[in-house]
């Protein structure tokens, strides 16, 4: 009987860690059983955003780039609420996005050749340009764009970390 208590307060204890370091902003999708929220891109050119996840709600955006990320942070079964980078939210069907791995800059920055701020620059990069993402450090993810590739300040991308969205 005595190990049942120390299982039960055992129990206890990591319900309170685990309640120290705050709720789990990651949930699995009982519809499509992925983590959401999630970066998905869009799939083609031209991709209604809706105020309801019908085809009968209104369209209330028109997305007009293949390849932009998307945060994903409410499902249906054939519907997805996204965000864009501007903050905006609508519904988007689940067909018209697919897994990828881009990112948009979200500020004039530069490609550099290691995660460094003071190693060499290797391109510069406008604002709303699409680069294809690579693994992500600490503050710093790896990027390709028109044949450059190096390194990205994580800050200056949207769609490297689901944390930036303020979820």
């Amino acid at each position: 009987m005595k190990w049942a208590l120390f299982v039960i307060s055992g129990i206890f204890l990591m319900s309170a860690s685990a309640a120290a370091e705050g709720p789990q902003v990651t949930r699995i999708s009982q519809f499509s059983g992925k983590a959401v929220p999630r970066f998905e891109t869009l799939k083609y050119a031209a991709v209604n955003g809706r105020s309801g996840p019908s085809r009968e709600q209104s369209v209330v955006w028109r997305y007009e780039r293949k390849g932009l990320p998307l945060l994903i942070i409410k499902e249906t079964r054939d519907w997805r609420r996204v965000r864009d980078p501007s903050g905006d939210e609508v519904w988007v069907h689940a067909r018209m996005l697919e897994p990828g791995a881009a990112a948009m800059v979200q500020s004039v920055t530069a490609i550099h050749e290691a995660p460094n701020p003071t190693s060499a620059e290797v391109a510069s990069l406008e604002t709303g340009v699409l680069v294809e993402l690579g693994d992500c450090r600490a503050d710093w993810c790896a990027v390709k764009v028109q044949g450059f590739h190096g390194w990205v300040s994580r800050a200056a991308l949207w769609g490297a970390d689901t944390g930036e969205a303020g979820l």
